[in-house]
């Protein structure tokens, strides 16, 4: 939760890959609050029990957000796809605009990636952004479970990471109302 809120003010992908981890944590817990006290919450063992309180507190909403928006098996929350929603109106803000130039730049860049990772993706195409999202989530997955991932698959993953920082950085700007001054 601490750490959530810290990564959403300062770099809005790493919170939002983490935020997804965390969905991913709680199915894995079966939605099931004891375990994830057990073990998730309980090993954290420099917090006092009010911090435990507050964070056993913010899964057990986010488990319920999860059984009301039907996302208990697969998906993602609302809160989660908003953030892609902003993404998406960010970047395509930044990509109109000339004074970011070096944006589009870097866009472009990494496009012809998203182009094979979304003609790969079958049925279940999702936009430019959230297809960067879903490709180093995936990878973050296979390291998880100590996969052998190709030297074609990192390359494509650093091209990605540098976009979405870019991004990110904007994102933040755009937050703190500093980045489309006139």
């Amino acid at each position: 939760m601490i750490t959530a809120s810290l990564k959403k003010r300062e770099n809005i992908a790493e919170y939002l890959l983490y935020m997804w981890q965390i969905e991913d944590l709680i199915r894995a817990n079966g939605l099931d609050i004891e375990k994830i006290k057990s073990n998730i919450i309980d090993q954290y063992s420099g917090l006092s029990d009010s911090q435990k309180k507050d964070m056993e507190d913010w899964y057990e909403s986010l488990i319920d957000m999860m059984r009301r928006e039907d996302v208990v098996d697969k998906g993602h929350l609302q809160l989660n796809k908003n953030i892609i929603i902003s993404l998406d109106d960010l970047h395509r803000r930044l990509l109109a605009d000339q004074k970011y130039a070096s944006y589009s730049a870097q866009f472009y860049h990494t496009l012809p990636i998203i182009v094979e990772l979304r003609a790969k993706a079958g049925e279940k195409k999702a936009g430019e952004i959230e297809t960067c999202f879903n490709a180093l989530y995936g990878i973050l997955m296979l390291r998880l479970q100590g996969k052998d991932i190709s030297d074609e698959t990192m390359q494509a993953a650093s091209q990605i990471s540098k976009f979405l920082a870019l991004l990110s950085h904007y994102y933040k700007l755009d937050y703190n109302n500093e980045l489309f001054k006139d």
